[in-house]
């Protein structure tokens, strides 16, 4: 039998879109080139030194914040891992926007929610043994939005410093 010539291989696949999370939330590896993003600009570089304070301001009046922004990151992350896995239901994606303000102990429990739900999320990728077209568009928009969330987090930094 002929092998298509279309096709990716499953390892090519998983190994650059779990490159490119990895960079997203790690940012660009020490001694590699990056794919998309400057050095220590990844989302926990960018919210390692924010202040509670700094993370529940926004720009404007009924703006998101860069602590809503990063929780509805966060919950899109879970959301679409729960969509690979066969979730069905519909999602509340009202509830993934009801952080607005955060104190200093709300504001580390969000980073390190984030950060144990990115590593589920990269466990998940590795779990996954079809990627099919489902599961492809959902790992390339979980990268895509939370690159998106990324730079409106680092935009609003730079307006309210």
């Amino acid at each position: 039998m002929k092998a298509d010539k279309n096709l990716i291989k499953k390892e090519d696949f998983l190994d650059n879109i779990s490159y490119l999370l990895r960079e997203t939330f790690e940012g660009s590896p020490e001694g590699q080139g990056s794919a998309y993003l400057d050095r220590g600009v990844g989302v926990f570089a960018t919210i390692e030194k924010i202040s509670a304070e700094t993370a529940s301001r926004s720009i404007g009046e009924n703006k998101a914040s860069i602590a809503a922004h990063l929780e509805h990151a966060r919950f899109y992350l879970i959301a679409l891992v729960e969509f690979m896995n066969g979730r069905t239901e519909k999602v509340n994606w009202d509830e993934s926007w009801s952080v607005k303000t955060v104190n200093v102990s709300e504001w580390n429990l969000l980073k390190e929610n984030v950060k144990r739900d990115y590593e589920k999320t990269a466990e998940a990728f590795q779990a996954i043994e079809n990627w099919n077209d489902d599961n492809i568009g959902e790992g390339m928009a979980i990268v895509a939005h939370t690159a998106y969330h990324l730079g409106a987090i680092r935009q609003i930094l730079k307006a309210v410093k």
